[in-house]
């Protein structure tokens, strides 16, 4: 089933389907950012459960989507954000890996396969959707220069600190050997301070473009000097650091690199840099929120930098909750096809997934450029969307390389419908929250209902309707 890009674009910038609507005068900051309490004209329902997950995880079970309902929004983040299970036992069985890395390698397969396994039957799946946040944010790829172990190291780095201090995440990752070999800042000599190094981190990771002058970024570099990557590791040599005197944004003092991530810290452009891209993961990526709605919370996030916090404002809120945030992003190939997993309630093989998932545009641990993937409209044209359909079919159907592992009418019969046409409603129910136009709902249930009564046929049409499903233009949507 073929549709066109522009379907899908469009239906993200008007934020499809309404039904939503908050009051008109209630656009504020202070109602934005207030805590959303379901009432007569906006109840929390299915959708809105549904909405969550694809945010805040790769989707749902449906056993998710009715336990969100009867635990009622604040509820549902609670546990998104502080799962009861035992995250720590979990991640100890994955984190025996790196015994396995090949210290000489380039190649990132095995871990690639790693992470999307681990994205798929993780119970803290926040916390991976916020590691993929990171990856993109510090976009750092193995393609320039990475040694496998380093971009292992590299993520669980940035895992650890997903949801903890982005103070300390900034501090670590400075000098982190993937992310200096990378940004080909491996070696740093006071005779040859790392210009390039010290523009990226105040451009990117830091205070913005603008919002600094080529005389800090030359004092950034000299204060980072002394710092060199050898075999996968970073080293520190006292003797070819710059100690004199250096003025980062009209500060001066004999700075390190550690003074300077402190003074990054403290610009303002820094916690507005991290909350505009936030913004985009969590919210919305058409629209532009404009400083009046960012400054508040770059103001509470620069008090202590508590990502979990800054995430629990925004999952929270009223904003997240309205047509200012429903479908207005597209889904990145990873969110598509794990959304598509986890409805199934399998897992499947993460090596020719990954494989795929590159052919689409998003080769995990390696990132096209230093800015990450750009993401929105970028992630859709003609050759993804026929993509993405053979992968869906691929994921669906029985046949190689899935092996059979997702079962559309036996994970619909494990929830109750026993035909396949109260399959189809399911379906749409399960990936789409209902959000799918009249037209083409009576035609996905005479698709349904137009099969025999043998079971090889049953189970067949169900995969075909499934398929029909996630190949929607909705079912591109976050």
């Amino acid at each position: 089933m073929m549709f066109a890009d522009s379907e899908i674009a469009a239906g993200a910038e008007r934020g499809e389907p309404a039904g939503l609507a908050e009051p008109p005068e209630k656009t504020d900051a202070a109602w934005a950012w207030a805590r959303y309490e379901p009432g007569a004209k906006r109840p929390w329902d299915l959708r809105l459960a549904g909405h969550l997950f694809r945010r805040a995880a790769f989707g749902a079970t449906w056993d998710q989507l009715q336990e969100a309902l009867r635990d009622g929004p604040q509820r549902a983040v609670d546990k998104l954000l502080r799962p009861g299970a035992d995250v720590a036992a979990f991640h100890r069985s994955y984190d025996e890996l790196e015994a396995d890395v090949d210290p000489e390698s380039e190649s990132t397969d095995t871990i690639r396969a790693w992470w999307l396994r681990r994205m798929m039957q993780t119970p803290h799946p926040l916390l991976e959707k916020m590691t993929l946040f990171w990856h993109n944010h510090f976009a750092t790829s193995p393609a320039r220069g990475t040694h496998a172990l380093s971009m292992h190291r590299h993520l669980q780095l940035v895992r650890r600190h997903a949801l903890g201090k982005f103070s300390e995440l900034l501090g670590a990752i400075v000098t982190d050997a993937a992310m200096l070999v990378a940004l080909d800042a491996g070696t740093n000599r006071k005779a040859r301070p790392n210009q390039p190094f010290a523009r990226d981190l105040l451009e990117r990771f830091t205070v913005g473009p603008g919002n600094f002058s080529e005389k800090d970024v030359s004092e950034v570099a000299r204060a980072f000097t002394g710092w060199f990557v050898v075999r996968n590791r970073v080293r520190y040599a006292a003797r070819e650091h710059d100690e004199g005197r250096k003025t980062v944004f009209g500060q001066e003092g004999a700075w390190t690199g550690e003074d300077v991530v402190r003074i990054l810290l403290a610009r303002p452009g820094t916690p507005r840099l991290v909350v505009r891209k936030l913004f985009r993961w969590l919210v919305s990526e058409v629209d532009d929120p404009g400083e009046a709605f960012i400054e508040p919370l770059a103001e509470s996030f620069a008090k202590d930098y508590d990502v979990t916090k800054l995430v629990e404002t925004i999952l929270r809120s009223n904003l997240f909750f309205s047509t200012g945030a429903y479908r207005r992003r597209i889904k990145c190939p990873v969110e598509y096809a794990l959304g598509i997993v986890q409805g199934m309630e399998e897992t499947v093989n993460p090596e020719p997934l990954g494989h795929a998932l590159a052919a689409l545009g998003q080769n995990l641990c390696h990132p096209p450029t230093v800015k990450g993937w750009s993401g929105g409209k970028v992630w859709i044209n003609q050759a993804t969307l026929i993509g993405r359909s053979n992968l869906a079919w691929a994921l669906l159907s029985a046949s190689p390389p899935y092996a059979d592992r997702l079962n559309p009418l036996s994970a619909a019969e494990k929830h109750g419908p026993s035909t396949v046409t109260a399959a189809a409603r399911f379906f749409l129910d399960l990936y789409l929250q209902g959000d799918v136009p009249s037209a083409k709902r009576q035609e996905l249930m005479q698709m349904a209902a137009g099969v025999g009564s043998a079971r090889a046929d049953q189970v067949k049409r169900a995969r075909e309707v499934a398929y029909a499903v996630v190949t929607l233009p909705e079912f591109q949507l976050a």
